[in-house]
């Protein structure tokens, strides 16, 4: 037998060793996201809702952190840059002649959507060319990846993007679509027209009757979608979305300018001010004042409903402005050859 002393050492270490063990098994890290804090909460609201728990956790523990994801949404283009800068980006002679391309090869859904909603080809036209370049970047990043990411690790907006997963989820069962094969943009925005999962289950539709909604690899269907997102969201059939301004009042008050984005002020409000519209408009015609900087110059211009309308599709008077010009672009050169 050992010695007392020698038996209470060995006693001593043997117990450490499988402590040390413990803490190490303890320490491994569940894969994915299924570990998260905030994970088991999200499982139990979809498996209460009908989802089968096992293949949530299996989901989750695929899903990947991606920190590329969290630093672009900290920069978006559209907080860092001037109209001037961001005009560049989208206003340029290959998107316009490939918008002319678009529009020739894809003119019988056009005009189809133009009859059926009251949305103009053109602007259909330029929601595709502004966020996919007509379909030729669509996203690289799994949208399964790109919506745990935001759901989970970005604090800010976190309820919303699990929101985007959870309708993602509801998205991929209904249109029987693995959730794992999907690609988009950082925020989880799909397809042709980049759909985030809640804009395709309420306003993403089956343009051409083949019973499925494929804004994906069918610009039929992303056509038709882009025009009833419009609609829906109370597009009027032939009004303007801007009009030119013409400052009388040497005093305007600064905090006039970019004031939101919905409009809240009439015409008629403006011109007694000294803000006048050109051509003048209806008096009780509700509008936003915007001030747009390029190079150091000012534009001075009424963001109309038609306007607001367009920032629907993404919160930004920079953005609906490069849709506006786009249009204009692509129309004018697509007249040419008619």
């Amino acid at each position: 037998m050992k010695p007392l002393k020698n038996q209470l050492l060995s006693v001593v270490m043997g117990t450490a060793v499988l402590l040390q063990a413990g803490c190490a098994t303890s320490a491994v890290k569940a894969p994915g996201y299924v570990g998260h804090p905030d994970a088991k909460a999200f499982i139990q609201e979809m498996s209460e809702e009908g989802f089968d728990r096992a293949y949530l956790e299996s989901l989750l523990a695929k899903a990947e952190r991606q920190e590329s994801i969290l630093k672009a949404i900290s920069r978006p283009v559209e907080r860092r840059l001037t109209w001037g800068e961001y005009r560049k980006i989208f206003i340029q002679p290959k998107r316009i002649n490939r918008g002319v391309a678009f529009w020739q090869e894809h003119a019988a859904a056009l005009k189809k959507a133009e009859e059926t909603y009251g949305v103009p080809a053109e602007y259909i036209v330029a929601i595709i060319g502004v966020e996919t370049h007509y379909g030729r970047i669509m996203g690289k990043y799994r949208v399964l990846d790109s919506l745990a990411t935001l759901g989970f690790d970005y604090p800010r907006r976190a309820n919303f993007f699990r929101g985007q997963l959870k309708e993602y989820l509801r998205m991929t069962r209904d249109e029987q679509i693995d959730p794992l094969s999907l690609t988009g943009s950082y925020a989880g925005a799909m397809g042709y027209g980049q759909f985030i999962p809640s804009s395709f289950r309420n306003f993403a539709i089956d343009f051409d009757g083949d019973g499925k909604r494929n804004i994906w690899s069918n610009p039929t269907d992303a056509i038709g979608s882009v025009a009833n997102y419009f609609a829906e969201h109370g597009w009027r059939k032939g009004a303007a979305p801007l009009n030119s301004v013409r400052i009388k009042n040497p005093k305007a008050d600064e905090a006039w300018f970019n004031d939101g984005l919905k409009p809240k002020v009439t015409l008629g409000q403006w011109a007694a001010r000294g803000i006048l519209a050109q051509p003048k408009g209806e008096a009780d015609q509700l509008a936003t004042l915007m001030k747009l900087e390029t190079e150091g110059k000012y534009q001075y211009l009424f963001g109309l409903h038609n306007f607001y309308v367009i920032t629907r599709y993404n919160h930004s008077r920079l953005y609906a402005m490069a849709v506006h010009e786009l249009s204009q672009a692509v129309k004018n050169e697509y007249g040419k050859g008619s």
